[in-house]
């Protein structure tokens, strides 16, 4: 069983250059692909060290453990996520509507497009974010950064137009996104009970978006 080192950041080699990156990123698509493949079961270091055929000291040249290179997928994935929302929001003028896609968006885990994300890759970032939460929260915040502050953005825009209340809207962004993670990391723990019910997918991002929406509007 491989335990999960606390320190997280990833570690250079003692010279870097174009080999420590593409072995960085050889490690990290490897365990993109055991996401996609398996879920969080099928990342280990062993598995991903046989896809790519290095060595164990290459590993550990550039993460600490296991959680530095789940941070590292953590980090890629809300990055490529923030950037489809933005796409997604570029030509849209009303906040509370741009609200309402990134919001639907993470909690519908529509973020397989052009195959970049999948929904056992999701799924596993949305299960690793509270263990995350706990044993690294200042890497986690980086990694939240990109995502929290479109939404925050946002929220500044409907705060101009006095659409949303006064509030901090970094700390609104946290909050919304706090209780997508948490709603949705409730809802596979009980699908992977046994629990599951497609029929009310849609009606329950509804009632998710619809809270959210009063907790913003003015």
């Amino acid at each position: 069983m491989e335990t999960h080192n606390r320190p997280s950041e990833v570690i250079p080699a003692p010279e870097t250059g174009e080999e420590d990156i593409d072995r960085a990123r050889l490690l990290i698509d490897a365990a993109n692909e055991l996401l996609d493949e398996g879920g969080l079961e099928g990342l280990t270091i062993r598995a991903v060290l046989k896809r790519t055929g290095l060595a164990r000291r290459a590993f550990y040249e550039r993460f600490a453990g296991k959680d530095g290179l789940v941070l590292a997928v953590f980090e890629e994935t809300l990055l490529q996520a923030a950037q489809m929302f933005a796409d997604q929001i570029r030509h849209i003028d009303d906040p509370l509507k741009t609200v309402e896609i990134i919001v639907t968006g993470l909690l519908s885990g529509a973020l397989d497009r052009a195959g970049e994300l999948t929904e056992r890759r999701v799924a596993a970032m949305v299960r690793e974010h509270l263990r995350l939460a706990e044993s690294c929260p200042n890497e986690l915040q980086a990694a939240l950064d990109p995502l929290l502050d479109i939404i925050a953005e946002e929220v500044t825009k409907g705060i101009g137009t006095g659409q949303f209340r006064k509030c901090d809207p970094h700390l609104q962004a946290t909050l919304i996104y706090n209780l997508v993670a948490t709603t949705v990391h409730t809802e596979l723990l009980m699908q992977e009970g046994g629990n599951v019910d497609r029929s009310r997918d849609k009606q329950f991002g509804e009632e998710i978006w619809e809270f959210c929406r009063r907790a913003i509007v003015a």
